[in-house]
């Protein structure tokens, strides 16, 4: 199977679910449909300049799919979008084989994070790279987002994973080898870099929060009085 990302933003309203929300139930058609082995999401965080319209924080979401049927998961994307986005929102979808996405996408995605960016600007470097990519809702002006999502996704060292492999079901306490054998997470280590042996404990909680550094799904952790915690929502 050919990896491809997917990239979604602007889907909701202030009254209607987040993009993440909607991106997970997308990966679930996808899987349930069998178009796709979906193998993370991923969230992240553009510019919130004033100028900028957005429901609340203004983050584009990325699903990393494998698929030998693109087309199968492109028409699919679209259909759930169009029916399940908010009829209020400027949706935007793009698509891209893995491989071809390249430094114009992934610099696309670092200009989201702090300039105002355009829509035309957002259609001609899709189409000079060859992203497929579509406004589904509105302006469309989610496309800038969605576009930005697929690059630093691709680039590997921006973003929250909102899903993963093993990741709902991870909660309580862990060992290092527990985790590597229950989730699709990468790597576990401290802030600086370290990374903690197998046997380590680990407590989870009620969520666990990887980030994508290096291209891997890392879970940062931090020593506490009793023990080794993962870092919650606000540092993370």
């Amino acid at each position: 199977m050919i990896r491809y990302l997917i990239g979604i933003d602007d889907t909701d309203s202030h009254s209607r679910p987040g993009t993440a929300v909607l991106a997970r139930r997308l990966a679930d058609w996808l899987r349930n449909d069998h178009m796709a082995e979906t193998n993370g999401i991923t969230r992240h965080q553009l510019s919130m300049k004033k100028r900028i319209a957005f429901t609340a924080h203004n983050s584009a979401v990325c699903i990393l799919a494998d698929t030998d049927n693109s087309e199968g998961v492109w028409e699919t994307s679209r259909d759930f979008l169009a029916l399940e986005a908010d009829p209020a929102s400027n949706t935007g979808l793009c698509l891209s084989r893995w491989e071809a996405i390249g430094h114009d996408v992934i610099e696309w995605g670092h200009r989201a994070k702090r300039e105002v960016l355009t829509m035309q600007e957002a259609q001609a470097t899709a189409s000079k790279t060859h992203v497929r990519s579509a406004g589904l809702k509105g302006n469309g002006a989610g496309l800038i987002g969605a576009l930005a999502a697929i690059g630093l996704h691709r680039e590997g060292n921006d973003g929250r994973f909102l899903w993963l492999p093993g990741l709902p079901e991870l909660q309580g306490k862990y060992s290092v080898g527990e985790i590597f054998e229950r989730t699709a997470i990468d790597r576990v280590c401290t802030l600086d870099g370290a990374a903690l042996p197998i046997h380590e404990i680990v407590e989870i909680g009620d969520w666990a929060r990887p980030l994508l550094r290096n291209g891997q799904a890392t879970l940062y952790v931090e020593e506490k009085k009793h023990g080794w915690t993962v870092l919650g929502k606000e540092r993370v």
